[in-house]
């Protein structure tokens, strides 16, 4: 055999495996707590990054048929329904360590996602960046879809010889189709802000941002949550004033940071927000995610807190790039009120799990809040042990 039928048949094997990856039907979870249901596998992986990035599929220049351009992992994707098809807009990450925007499709939201053929050329802002990444999509009702995310450069005031010390932004684009962006100035604001989220409607005839003020790149420091701002113009976006919402506590799941997720869903008995709470423990820094809900009238005020995370990685989440982490910032309420929630496990992969507007909002309006002690919980606890005590006793039931 010569070694361009060689070379061909290691081509036909690398697109039949890519392919059958990517027609691999997704499985439901059998177990479900009832709130969501998880699904077997990843929506999207490096692996799922197109052949023809990785290699050079010409035998003159790339005889050996090596990966030119490595891919680490697929993670922290915005979201969004988009001509009937479901749309994320993951953060792909090179082995470089260099992320780019990529946007991937499918047509039922849990399997079958295809990247489109080339990533999003990101505009650049005055002053360019070394990476950007986690982008939240927001199609607002001034007729744009914004992506704000977050921009990171290198902290030119660290001591010499510090490489890691980093400064983030908030950067912001527009676009009307998700091919062509407009990039415009990046968020001013007196801290670090690297989860912030547009609101999709106007408040007060202003532009509204959930953000997370941190002291600097890492640490939230005197950052006391999730905070909210109004901006009067979002081509020139400038926080002059910002108020704390959704505050942190000690000893809860976040103590040491939280963030928005995506922007919140509009329901008929308020606003549903997904977050991620961050808290250390023995193995470093362990990221859940957790639900709220504010009010329709007025988004700052809570109405609904449940306590406790929403969701945390479990078996094989656990493990990656960065492990016990899951990060979500996309999520897609469908016509029919299912919800299309897409999480990052470990910094290395994406996956999908499901619920419904109603089950959410039930979730979050009848979960007892966090009592922020031991004595607390229990009384919590005991309450609704004597509550099916009650029930079993009087329907004859036997545990």
């Amino acid at each position: 055999m010569c070694h361009s039928d060689s070379l061909n048949n290691k081509l036909s094997k690398l697109f039949q495996e890519h392919e059958n990856l990517l027609c691999r039907k997704n499985i439901p979870f059998e177990y479900s707590n009832g709130i969501f249901t998880r699904y077997k596998y990843p929506v999207l992986t490096s692996a799922h990054t197109p052949v023809f990035w990785r290699y050079d599929l010409n035998e003159e220049t790339n005889p050996y048929m090596m990966e030119r351009i490595g891919m680490n992992a697929t993670l922290n994707c915005g979201a969004i329904k988009w001509n009937g098809k479901y749309l994320l807009v993951a953060r792909v990450e090179g082995a470089d360590r260099k992320s780019f925007f990529a946007i991937a499709e499918s047509p039922n939201g849990i399997d079958n996602f295809r990247f489109w053929d080339y990533p999003i050329t990101m505009p650049d802002d005055i002053i360019p960046a070394t990476n950007i990444y986690d982008m939240r999509l927001t199609a607002h009702e001034d007729g744009w879809i914004y992506g704000i995310f977050c921009v990171e450069r290198f902290d030119t005031s660290a001591p010499v010889g510090n490489l890691s010390a980093a400064i983030a932004t908030a950067g912001i684009a527009r676009t009307k189709d998700l091919k062509t962006w407009e990039r415009l100035p990046d968020l001013k604001s007196k801290s670090q802000q690297r989860n912030v989220v547009l609101h999709p409607e106007f408040v007060d005839g202003k532009y509204a941002l959930y953000t997370r003020p941190q002291d600097g790149f890492i640490d939230a420091g005197t950052g006391s949550g999730i905070g909210w701002a109004l901006i009067d113009d979002i081509t020139h976006a400038e926080i002059k004033e910002e108020k704390i919402i959704d505050q942190r506590y000690y000893h809860t799941i976040k103590e040491v940071k939280n963030g928005e997720g995506p922007h919140p869903i509009k329901t008929s008995q308020g606003w549903l927000h997904l977050a991620h709470g961050v808290r250390v423990c023995a193995s470093g820094l362990r990221y859940v995610l957790y639900m709220y809900m504010t009010s329709l009238d007025d988004p700052t005020q809570i109405i609904a807190q449940p306590g406790g995370y929403f969701m945390a990685p479990i078996g094989e989440e656990r493990v990656g790039d960065v492990s016990n982490v899951l990060f979500s910032n996309g999520w897609i309420a469908d016509e029919d009120g299912t919800v299309f929630i897409y999480y990052a496990s470990s910094d290395t992969r994406i996956h999908v799990a499901t619920s419904t507007i109603d089950q959410l909002v039930d979730y979050c309006l009848n979960t007892p809040v966090d009592g922020l002690s031991t004595s607390a919980s229990v009384r919590t606890l005991n309450k609704l042990i004597d509550k099916n005590m009650d029930f079993m006793k009087k329907h004859n039931i036997m545990p």
